[in-house]
């Protein structure tokens, strides 16, 4: 599980550092140790000056990322966008076998490239604000499209599409309270956050080809299915530790 750590320092003391299971740092700073055994998932982040309040905890963390655009990440972060029109119309116009294969072929490449862009990122030192934007962005694009497109099929139940809608909500009014609580604009997607888009990115596929008649087809929507179960759950999962998260955020705003 990735870590972020916040450090707390008083008067004439030196900092020590508190880890946290939700990772707050910009998305491409992770560093791979000089021995290249493991990533170094975190490091302390010194404050500046003493907290106002003695005794209380003071939460920063570095939001240091280069401004640059024209990045491999970003470019590939784009491309995700640009395919969202495409696989809606791929997936509502034609409706024919052909054309879902395309899609769930899409919809492959999405998930491909959303693990692809973060580890180029890192590969190639090209962190960017940019891509702290349009990462997450392409990711909740596709999963609402693809909800909906699968809705309007009757591929899936609406109650999956609510569930997933409710968590979206559930979060964005918890970052409305961070924004203006705090002075921190987002939080870094997690590891469960990262793992449970990873599972709905190759449930929605698998339910596609699988809502085709065929003694194959049941057997790849079975999957498909499974696949979608536990990503809904990482997805509730990520949402309740953004939540702990954001309420620690708030707490030592409040304090300092």
């Amino acid at each position: 599980m990735q870590n972020v750590t916040f450090c707390r320092r008083e008067a004439g003391q030196p900092a020590f550092a508190v880890k946290f299971a939700e990772e707050v740092a910009p998305p491409h700073e992770r560093e791979v140790s000089g021995s290249g055994q493991a990533d170094n998932f975190w490091h302390k982040v010194p404050l500046t000056v003493p907290p106002e309040v003695s005794g209380e905890t003071r939460f920063h963390y570095d939001r240091s990322v280069g401004d640059r655009i024209f990045t491999w990440p970003n470019a590939l972060s784009a491309a995700r966008l640009a395919g969202v029109p495409v696989f809606l119309w791929l997936v509502i116009g034609p409706r024919t076998a052909t054309t879902d294969v395309i899609a769930a072929a899409l919809l492959g490449f999405a998930g491909i490239s959303d693990w692809l862009d973060g580890k180029l990122a890192r590969m190639l030192n090209q962190a960017s604000r940019l891509g702290q934007l349009l990462d997450p962005a392409a990711d909740r694009l596709y999963i609402g499209v693809t909800v909906i497109a699968l809705g309007v099929r009757e591929i899936i139940p609406w109650w999956l599409f609510a569930a997933i809608a409710a968590r979206e909500i559930f979060v964005a009014l918890a970052l409305i309270v961070l924004r203006r609580r705090t002075e921190y604009g987002a939080l870094e997607v997690s590891f469960v956050g990262k793992a449970a888009t990873l599972c709905l990115m190759y449930a929605f596929p698998l339910l596609f080809l699988g809502s085709h008649g065929g003694d194959v087809s049941e057997v790849v929507r079975i999957i498909g299915w499974a696949f979608a179960v536990w990503g809904v759950a990482l997805y509730w999962w990520a949402a309740l530790l953004y939540l702990s998260q954001i309420r620690e955020l708030v707490k030592g705003a409040a304090a300092s």
